[in-house]
């Protein structure tokens, strides 16, 4: 090994994920938590879960994929929520996982809904973050989000939507983001995703409304007040349509509810995760 590369802590292990290699972070041990990333430029499972992987660890085993076209993990094109499930689901079967909880952030909410609702047996606790799943019209912030132009100029104006907390977006984390947005590939797979009109985007993540009421699972829903990228709407239909669903709403935050509340989130997902079942 060369002594002087430098150290990418958003690469941890691959393995094949029904078909699909697949790069993913691991922490921790005890019951099972998939942590699923958002669709943003330049995601990848470290930087959507790098404050909260260390938090969950203290008692669970905690695994953090980049899914197929985003962060280090493969870049096959034909991007769909088909082509996502069967991955998660190869995911837990390639690690040997009978059952996990998923927290979903974002598109990784819709993600996670699909996967509760087509495989429910696979699926212990549902924790739906600031996410998509369910119809709404597609809001200024997400068009912008998915419109994304490398730059850093540009991948500063998102972070500014993202963040209610200006303080946490500054010039070397827009470059640090731009910089993952540029990675080989990444772009590409990125642009292919989301093209204009993207209201057919945000349809295409949508999960029956008759199946999230079959939903049997405990939930988790957790929102920021102030998100400008996924409605607080979609969070108070959720829990009005999930049985056993519980809300939390965070007042002066955005989209980026991991990181502007890192603590508070993390000891709300612990608890939850952590508690008997009720």
């Amino acid at each position: 090994m060369n002594a002087s590369a430098p150290i990418r802590p958003e690469i941890g292990v691959t393995v094949d994920a029904g078909g699909i290699p697949t790069n993913y972070l691991e922490a921790g041990v005890g019951a099972p938590v998939v942590l699923i990333h958002g669709s943003g430029p330049g995601v990848s499972a470290y930087a959507n879960w790098r404050l909260t992987m260390p938090a969950l660890a203290a008692g669970m085993r905690v695994l953090a994929p980049d899914m197929a076209g985003f962060g280090f993990t493969a870049k096959p094109g034909g991007y769909s929520m088909t082509m996502w499930s069967a991955q998660l689901i190869g995911f837990l079967d390639a690690l040997g996982i009978e059952k996990a909880s998923l927290v979903g952030n974002s598109f990784g909410g819709s993600l996670a809904l699909d996967v509760a609702a087509n495989h429910p047996d696979r699926v212990d606790k549902l924790v739906l973050m600031g996410a998509c799943g369910v119809p709404f019209p597609i809001t200024d912030g997400l068009d912008r989000v998915w419109g994304y132009e490398p730059s850093i100029a540009d991948m500063r104006s998102i972070l500014d939507i993202f963040a209610h907390d200006r303080n946490l977006v500054n010039d070397e984390l827009a470059e640090l983001r731009y910089r993952a947005s540029i990675e080989p590939g990444v772009q590409e797979a990125f642009s292919s995703m989301f093209p204009a009109p993207r209201q057919r985007w945000v349809d295409a993540l949508v999960t029956p409304e008759d199946r999230i009421r079959a939903l049997p699972h405990e939930t988790l829903v957790i929102h920021g007040r102030d998100d400008r990228v996924i409605p607080l709407a979609n969070a108070e239909l959720l829990v009005r349509l999930i049985e056993r669903a519980q809300l939390h709403v965070f007042g002066r935050c955005g989209h980026w509810t991991q990181i502007e509340w890192a603590d508070e989130f993390n000891a709300l997902l612990l608890r939850f995760l952590t508690a008997a079942p009720r």
